[in-house]
């Protein structure tokens, strides 16, 4: 008899394939029913906000062309520089035993700047004012005595060319103790003093610089191309950053009498009237010239013009079906002026421009008006602080 029981099996229950497919494939659908709305949410707010900015008409600035008188003119930058100008120097060395001026001082020519110690000059001098003296007293001797035959001619000759040496040597003299004082050579306005009483200087040694200030050169460039639309005597006007607002007034004096090779450029020098000494040598200036008759030229403000690759362009004010809207105009521009932009092609006088807001615009567009606020338009602005 078998003892042994047998055990019943189990099964285990595994879930089914199908289901766990179906499963997953509702996830994705979901998912994908998820980025479809969003995208969906996405683009209806995307065409909101682009049909309400299609909506609001955009405001704008405008100006109108005006028909003015244009004074062609040449540009250049130039430097100041004083119509005599030099640094005051002893030709010889010494020590300084008097000083004469003040810095900034206003000078007439001949006016003594500076003495050195004269040491023993003087008195050298007179030993050679004496001997010239006896030489020329033993020459008036010896010549009475040759009219009686009591000396040679040679003795004579002799006496004179001696009298010559004494007189030169008197007159060398003489120079050395001139070369000690230190005279302005024209008039003018001293700089600042560079040495003190007592101090040994060198022969050269700088002692203060002398600027005549009126009137004043200036120095500047122009292109060989104005070289026909240029004369002595023409007027010119510069403007310095010292004095923002204030012109100054003068003519050019003088061409030069070649161009630079290696620029094709006309070195220029005008003259300035400076009797108040505002221009200082050295002054970076900015230099305008008159070339040619005036024009009438139609200008505009020069906010009012768009450059892009294809071109300078302005957006034209039109009136359409009780709309105002705006259509793009390529233009030709011509020379600057402040503010102020000449059009040579494209635009005429009376023609209303769009002078603010052209980024919001494009060709065709309805815009609304509003000069509340306007761009300068100026041909000469002034820098105002604020």
């Amino acid at each position: 008899m078998n003892d042994s029981v047998a055990l019943p099996r189990t099964t285990e229950r595994r879930p089914r394939t199908w289901l766990r497919m179906a499963v997953m494939l509702l996830l994705v659908g979901l998912v994908a029913a998820g980025l479809v709305w969003f995208q969906d949410f996405k683009a209806g707010i995307i065409k909101n906000v682009v049909a309400t900015i299609k909506s609001a008409v955009p405001t704008v600035a405008t100006a109108k062309a005006s028909m003015q008188e244009w004074q062609p003119l040449q540009t250049a930058t130039g430097s100041a520089r004083a119509s005599n100008g030099a640094d005051m120097a002893a030709e010889i060395g010494g020590v300084i035993d008097q000083i004469d001026f003040k810095s900034g001082q206003e000078v007439a020519a001949g006016t003594v700047l500076l003495r050195l110690r004269p040491n023993d000059d003087d008195a050298k001098l007179a030993q050679l004012q004496a001997s010239a003296e006896l030489a020329a007293v033993t020459l008036r001797r010896d010549q009475r005595q040759l009219a009686v035959h009591g000396v040679a001619q040679a003795t004579v000759d002799s006496d004179a060319a001696n009298l010559k040496v004494a007189r030169a040597q008197v007159d060398a003299q003489q120079a050395v103790i001139a070369e000690k004082v230190v005279k302005a050579p024209f008039a003018g306005r001293l700089g600042v003093r560079q040495v003190d009483i007592g101090q040994y200087i060198a022969a050269g040694t700088a002692i203060v610089t002398l600027q005549q200030l009126d009137p004043m050169f200036v120095d500047f460039y122009l292109p060989q191309q104005a070289l026909g639309q240029i004369k002595d005597g023409q007027k010119v006007t510069v403007s310095a950053d010292a004095y923002p607002g204030q012109p100054f007034d003068g003519v050019i004096s003088s061409l030069g009498a070649k161009v630079d090779s290696s620029n094709r450029m006309l070195p220029v020098r005008a003259s300035i009237p400076n009797p108040d000494g505002k221009l200082l040598p050295g002054m970076f200036l900015s230099v305008s010239v008159d070339s040619g008759p005036p024009q009438s030229l139609v200008t505009i403000p020069a906010a009012a013009v768009a450059y892009n690759p294809y071109g300078s362009l302005v957006y034209v004010l039109h009136d359409q079906d009780g709309k105002q809207i705006v259509k793009q105009q390529f233009v030709t521009t011509g020379a600057s002026r402040g503010d102020q932009i000449s059009i040579l092609k494209g635009i005429a006088a009376n023609d209303v421009v769009v002078t603010a807001g052209q980024l919001k615009l494009h060709n065709g567009a309805a815009v609304k008006v509003d000069n509340a606020v306007q761009p300068t338009d100026s041909p000469s602005p002034v820098p105002v602080d604020r």
